[in-house]
């Protein structure tokens, strides 16, 4: 995913639907990242200590919290990235479940595995937490990805130290807030505005053992050099431009509308979105044609009004002006547009946009377009579509849809991504594993998996 517009300028709330600086923070010093990285040790060998029964009634305190404050939640990012109310509302009850489902199940995923030995004794392998982890976190959804890595992380015994993007700053001290408030101890989750320079200093540390990056594969490659280089693990989430390919459909008004409510969702900015549509040829026309409707119908709002045709702003500025550079290389070199007219007034307002006539020669076959574009390829058959599909250097998600399930369970078998779905968008739950493959990283966030990132899975061995 794209981190376009987010480090320009600093820690601040700029509101995308005015174009407004509202507040500014200040980087931390280094002395408050030796603080930090002070705090997150000596916390980790009282927190590893408790049960993890009692990490984990804690963590449902957090879940609590997130639920019982989530209209609050949302108007923070309205104002800071401009998601759409609703969808911020969503975004808080996800996490709620996330905490829930890591402080309810995290003890069962941890508990001792015994392995079958052939020599007596017995072996078991034990699952223990490594000490502080560095997550850097990205401003799409600035709860969600922060749930999905500390609240397995925290019932596990691990300590955390969280870099958020330069443009949340006042969601990250919420999460902080909610986490001294549930009975966190201090040290355990610790929210620093930390530079560039200052997060290698943070990765070189010997006491962090771990780092997990959600955002660009530039970010993501300079994080996991630093990384290799003091032999840290890491977990990434980088970009995606996900397969959507649609082979029949009964119904082809409620397929368009499927297709353009998943690509539309957070205004487009979503890693594992349906960013190519690959549509059969006998329907694509009409399909086009669907999509096309929706995009001139679309007005803008503010994100208390987004919703069923009404549009929010991308997170910033710079996003909207990078995502309209993709779309004019794109018309010059021969693909059709409708809609993505970027606001004359400052504001971060795209409209909805239907790209179509992309070719392998193109720049945007192979970039991600990461804001509320619906890019659609046109197939004559199961083998074209399948090539074209795994045709990217991404490999996050996917999805084919078909009226035979069969049909469409053969192709989805052989798509090169980490999260293959048939005939929904996107299997999603806190119970759902989340992670991709290619360059769209490593690691998985989410279900079981993602408990078995950041931790030692200890031999533990008894002679008879």
């Amino acid at each position: 995913m794209s981190n376009v517009g987010s480090a320009a300028g600093g820690y601040r709330v700029e509101n995308p639907a005015t174009g407004e600086i509202i507040e500014r923070f200040d980087n931390a010093t280094d002395e408050e990242v030796g603080q930090v990285l002070d705090a997150a040790d000596k916390a980790f060998a009282s927190w590893r200590e408790k049960t993890i029964e009692e990490r984990a009634a804690i963590v449902n305190k957090v879940a609590d919290l997130f639920g019982e404050r989530k209209q609050e939640l949302a108007e923070i990012i309205a104002e800071e990235m401009g998601k759409p109310i609703a969808e911020g509302i969503e975004e808080a009850e996800f996490c709620e479940a996330i905490f829930n489902y890591y402080a309810d199940n995290g003890p069962d995923f941890a508990k001792d595995e015994e392995i079958k030995t052939f020599s007596g004794g017995k072996a078991f392998i034990q699952r223990r937490p490594i000490g502080p982890l560095l997550g850097i976190m990205p401003w799409n959804f600035p709860y969600y990805q922060v749930a999905r890595f500390a609240a397995p992380n925290l019932v596990l015994g691990n300590t955390i130290i969280l870099k958020h993007a330069e443009i949340c700053p006042r969601s990250a001290r919420a999460i902080a807030d909610i986490m001294k408030e549930a009975g966190i101890p201090e040290g355990v989750y610790n929210n620093i505005f930390a530079t560039h320079e200052q997060i290698e200093t943070i990765i070189a540390d010997p006491r962090v053992q771990g780092v997990s990056l959600t955002g660009s594969e530039r970010a993501g490659s300079a994080v996991a050099a630093q990384a290799g280089k003091h032999l840290k693990k890491c977990v990434l989430e980088l970009g995606g431009s996900d397969p959507y390919i649609v082979l029949d459909t009964e119904n082809l008004e409620e397929a368009v509308e499927t297709a353009w409510g998943t690509r539309m969702y957070n205004t487009g900015q979503a890693c594992n979105s349906n960013k190519r549509m690959i549509v059969m040829e006998d329907i694509y026309d009409d399909f086009v044609a669907g999509l096309t409707k929706r995009a001139q119908e679309a007005k803008p709002g503010k994100p208390e009004e987004a919703g069923e045709g009404v549009y929010a702003p991308l997170s910033s500025r710079g996003a909207a002006e990078g995502l309209r550079k993709q779309l004019e290389r794109a018309v010059e070199q021969g693909a059709h547009l409708v809609g993505g007219e970027l606001a004359d007034d400052g504001t971060a307002y795209l409209s909805p946009a239907v790209l179509t006539g992309v070719t392998s020669e193109m720049d945007a076959y192979r970039e991600e377009l990461f804001g509320p574009v619906a890019t659609v390829y046109k197939v004559s058959s199961e083998d074209e579509a399948l090539k074209l599909a795994n045709d990217t250097t991404f490999g996050l998600g996917g999805a084919v849809f078909s009226t035979d399930k069969a049909r469409a369970e053969k192709l989805a078998q052989q798509l090169e991504v980490g999260m293959s779905n048939v005939n929904t968008p996107a299997g999603e739950g806190a119970e759902i594993p989340f992670g991709g493959t290619k360059r769209s990283g490593f690691g998985r966030e989410l279900g079981p998996y993602g408990m078995d990132e950041f931790v030692n899975k200890r031999m533990y061995y008894i002679a008879d």
